[in-house]
């Protein structure tokens, strides 16, 4: 696995983490955040053919 592939994977799993939480605190604002920076670097591994796991 090469640097971008594991740094991107690594950074999913990191925002997936941070949306959960804000998921369960009720956190509004930060869910439509880190939603939009999941969906971002879903698109971006997509882009450079990078599979990733489920949809949080």
């Amino acid at each position: 696995m090469d640097a971008f592939t594991s740094g991107i994977l690594q950074r999913i799993e990191s925002t997936e983490s941070d949306l959960h939480r804000a998921r369960e605190a009720g956190d509004v604002f930060t869910v439509d955040v880190e939603q939009a920076e999941l969906d971002d670097l879903r698109r971006l591994a997509a882009e450079h053919g990078v599979q990733v796991g489920s949809a949080v």
